[in-house]
């Protein structure tokens, strides 16, 4: 579905990504797993537009998404969940997920999928008339989340989403994406916390200052003996 070939980015003269390529197929959670600077954020950016690289091609099926801006991007199926929520502090939850939809045109469908993001995440139904800046972190994170799949998405761009939650709401967190992805939402993940991306992940890539250094599936980069050096504590 997604295809990522010989991708570069740069910031002025420094080279953030050197050269990348990688694959999401249909249906797949894969996970970008690396230390703070490796290029995970810059890589995700890059896809949804928000930085346009300096050479290389973004593939989702047969449209080149290098050469779209950002909403249009979105309107072709990629909606990203970004690093630390960025909700809307000020507008209700209700808003902030309607806000998701904003590309789109079927009232009905949407509505459909306004109830569907209820069911996932219940506690978003409960406050959906509370502004978004009163939620807790992991409720900001569930709202992120939710607003992000009301673009009804092919693939869904998560960065983060454990940052800075407690151990217990980052296995919810995770059993939520293992469900959205059970609904067909495809899933490219960026995670600090790589013992619990390899878990869900079907594949996976290290990036190493901008460069992948190793890839594999979950279960074999989560057995990898260098990688548990690295990554897992081990």
């Amino acid at each position: 579905m997604l295809k990522v070939n010989d991708l570069v980015v740069r910031y002025g003269m420094i080279e953030a990504i050197k050269g990348i390529s990688f694959e999401v197929k249909d249906g797949q959670i894969v996970t970008l797993i690396g230390a703070n600077g490796a290029g995970k954020t810059t890589t995700m950016h890059t896809i949804s537009g928000l930085l346009q690289p300096y050479s290389g091609s973004i593939w989702l099926d047969e449209t080149e998404l290098s050469k779209l801006p950002p909403h249009k991007i979105v309107r072709e199926g990629v909606a990203q969940c970004p690093e630390r929520r960025r909700v809307f502090a000020s507008q209700t939850v209700e808003e902030n997920l309607l806000l998701g939809a904003y590309t789109r045109k079927d009232k009905n469908e949407i509505q459909k999928d306004l109830e569907n993001v209820y069911g996932l995440f219940p506690r978003l139904l409960e406050r959906k008339k509370q502004l978004a800046g009163t939620l807790s972190g992991g409720e900001q994170q569930m709202l992120a989340m939710g607003r992000a799949l009301m673009a009804r998405p092919k693939i869904m761009l998560l960065d983060e989403p454990s940052m800075g939650l407690s151990p217990l709401l980052v296995k919810e967190i995770f059993h939520i994406i293992k469900d959205i992805n059970s609904q067909g939402v495809t899933v490219l993940l960026v995670e600090q916390n790589a013992k619990m991306a390899l878990g869900i992940a079907d594949m996976a890539y290290v990036l190493e200052t901008g460069k992948i250094v190793m890839s594999g599936t979950g279960e074999e980069l989560l057995n990898s003996e260098d990688i548990k050096k690295a990554y897992l504590g081990g």
